[in-house]
This record gives structure tokens, sequence and C-alpha cells, in this order.
């Protein structure tokens, strides 16, 4: 994190703003694996620097693997004494989390851990990012669908809309900001968002019993590991998932946290 204290204080001043803080770890050795070397430290001190601003409900925010789920509680102690808010959120195989997936992701014992305590906790912030689990059983807290082009969509630098912040490939691609109507022209008439707010058949998990609470599962990750969009999660909570491809593994079509982007030009498609 970058956030100094000038910055905190500023951001301390303003009416609203949503400030989200990055922690892979409760501790360096486990977060500066991911974030590189540290990372740790800095994101301590910049949420060290909100509380001193006055900054109140900041958002703590952890990708759930199998190297910190079992830190969970001790994230939450964290977000409890800085006076912030904890939010949990999937490890999804797009963007750098191709390369880190298999390796990161965690392991059937971990989910149902994970289902357990969530369901315990409904004050921690997960959004649609678990709405799988439910399939253990109790239905989760948080939006329990994919909120893909319903809820949710992404911006990207360049002013183009993608149904879902975990799929930016042109599968899911909706429009652009820029175009005539601006945003909203998007969100109302785009036909890919269309087709995502209708009901689908449900393929081969329409017959699971727990279909009606995961309605199969993300749509991000059985694209990028290259599963059916009408099969189950490649992570399927009940153990009908698979993990080896039966289609190429499509890459992203744009991915601007690796080059360079001219702020405001529109890129090639």
């Amino acid at each position: 994190s970058l956030l100094g204290r000038e910055a905190a204080t500023r951001i301390g001043s303003l009416d609203y703003v949503d400030v989200q803080v990055s922690l892979d770890g409760v501790t360096a050795e486990v977060n500066d694996a991911v974030r590189g070397d540290g990372s740790f430290a800095r994101a301590r001190r910049a949420m060290r620097h909100l509380v001193d601003a006055g900054v109140e409900g900041f958002k703590i925010s952890v990708v759930a693997t199998r190297h910190n789920i079992g830190q969970l509680p001790a994230y939450l102690d964290l977000a409890t004494d800085m006076g912030a808010q904890l939010r949990v959120t999937r490890l999804r195989p797009s963007g750098r989390g191709v390369d880190s997936w298999h390796h990161l992701r965690p392991s059937q014992q971990q989910q149902r851990f994970l289902h357990h305590w969530l369901a315990d906790r409904p004050e921690v912030l997960t959004g649609d990012s678990f709405f799988h689990l439910s399939a253990l059983g109790e239905t989760l807290p948080g939006l329990g669908m994919c909120g893909a082009g319903r809820t949710v969509c992404l911006i990207d630098p360049v002013g183009d809309v993608y149904a879902c912040p975990f799929a930016i490939h042109d599968e899911f691609f909706a429009g652009s900001v820029k175009d005539p109507g601006g945003f909203a022209a998007v969100w109302r008439g785009s036909a890919r968002f269309a087709e995502l707010r209708t009901a689908q058949p449900g393929g081969t998990c329409a017959s699971c019993s727990a279909y009606g609470t995961c309605r199969s599962g993300c749509m991000a990750a059985k694209f990028f590991t290259g599963q059916p969009m009408d099969g189950p999660d490649p992570e399927c909570a009940l153990g009908h998932g698979s993990m080896e491809a039966s289609a190429p593994i499509p890459t992203l079509s744009r991915d601007h946290s690796w080059t360079p982007v001219a702020i405001g030009a529109r890129q090639g498609r």
C-alpha cells in the first residue's frame, strides 16, 4: 500500500469514500509470499494512518487461500481492533490468479470450515464470492447468487464494460462507457447482460438437490478452467466439479495490470 499519512488525512476529511486494504495474511510470512516482500508492513502502516485520521469502517480485504483460511479468526480480531470491516473473497483462476490457483485454492476440508465460519458471522462481507458453498447446507449471508451483469460489472481503465471483474474476456464484453448513451445504455441495453439476467437451463447440475442454492457456481471459475458453462463449478462443494479442462483454457482479452495503458484511449478489439 502506498497510502501515507497525508493521503489518509485527506480521505478522512471527505464526506464519503470507500477504502479497501488488501491483506492476504495476518503475518508477514503468509502475506508477503503472495503480495511481495514488505507489503505486510506497508499495509499495516496504511491501516494505522487511516485509524489515526479517523476513517471508520474501511475494509480489510482477504482472498481466501489454503494458507490463510486458518487465520480468519485473527483477521476478524484485527478488523475489530481497527474499527474496520472484514471482507473475504474467493480466489478465482483469472488474471494473475491463473498461475497460482492450483496451489493456493483451499482444500475441500477448508471449504467446509469456511462455510461454517461464514455462516456464523454475518458481519463478514462476502458479496457473491461463496454462494456455491451454500450447497453444504445453510445458505450463507451475502448476495447468494452470481452477480455478473445483474448487480455488478467492471469498467476497465479505458472504459470497456465487462459482466464480471474476474471475466475480462471478449465473451463477457458488454460495451463501452464512451459509446452513445454511456454506462446507462450499456447496463440497460447490453445483449450480453440481458442473457445473464435470463434464467438458463441447469445443464448437468439441474438434477442436483443443491442446484437451487448454488446455481452451478461461478461462471469465471468455469470459463478460465476450460469447464462447460452449464456444468458444475470446478470447486463444487459436493465434489461434482472437475479440475481437468474439457476445452482449451482461455486467456484474458485485456490485462491492464501488466502493461501501461493510455487512459482515455480506446484499445483495439
